[in-house]
């Protein structure tokens, strides 16, 4: 992972600009993710296949409970400026009026406008999808974040977070590989685990 640190104190105005002018002109290799994580231009590598098939697995679900007008979108960053923060989580679902209402020049939505993010942990991305990007959701009002640990101590693990306030969310739900995960509202979904392959990279 490279990174290139840009003194960002505000998370708004001329800083939050310039950041945002360097992510967009940032190349990086096909299927590598150019995100700003604490104020950090950040490029992570590509997604392992284990990696990929869970994400599959849960767009597939997902697909079955939402509306017509929403989408589930794996390459939609998301931005929190007030954390000096412009992630691009692994799914994140939204209506499809919050993307086609912003300019076409733009290429990201406010994490607020969001009504679910799900991060799917590789070895790259540890602290981030754990610590950094649970606060910035949180932070942003993100109503539902899910976390998809594969790299936790004891064995993979599935953890829901809502009712956010401030900087933190309540954890609905934690559980293992294999259990069942039941969504709330607006979703009524329960997601079954137990295909998710083991060993995410």
């Amino acid at each position: 992972m490279s990174a290139l640190t840009v003194d960002h104190s505000e998370g708004h105005g001329r800083e939050w600009d310039e950041l945002l002018r360097i992510w967009e002109e940032t190349e990086a290799p096909e299927g590598c993710k150019v995100e700003i994580i604490e104020g950090i231009i950040t490029v992570s590598p590509a997604p392992a296949n284990r990696h990929n098939v869970i994400a599959g697995k849960l767009q597939r679900a997902l697909y079955t409970v939402i509306p017509e007008d929403w989408g589930i979108y794996q390459t939609l960053a998301v931005s929190v400026p007030s954390r000096s923060g412009l992630f691009i989580p692994d799914l994140v679902v939204a209506p499809e009026s919050e993307l086609l209402e912003l300019s076409e020049s733009e290429q990201y939505i406010p994490a607020s406008a969001s009504t679910f993010i799900a991060e799917i942990t590789s070895k790259s991305s540890l602290r981030h999808d754990r610590v950094s990007k649970p606060a910035a959701y949180a932070h942003a009002g993100a109503p539902l974040y899910l976390l998809v640990d594969g790299w936790a101590k004891g064995g993979p693990t599935i953890t829901l977070y809502g009712e956010p306030k401030d900087d933190v969310y309540r954890v609905l739900y934690a559980g293992k590989f294999g259990e069942d995960i039941p969504l709330p509202e607006p979703f009524a979904l329960t997601l079954e685990t137990e295909a998710f392959p083991v060993g995410v990279g």
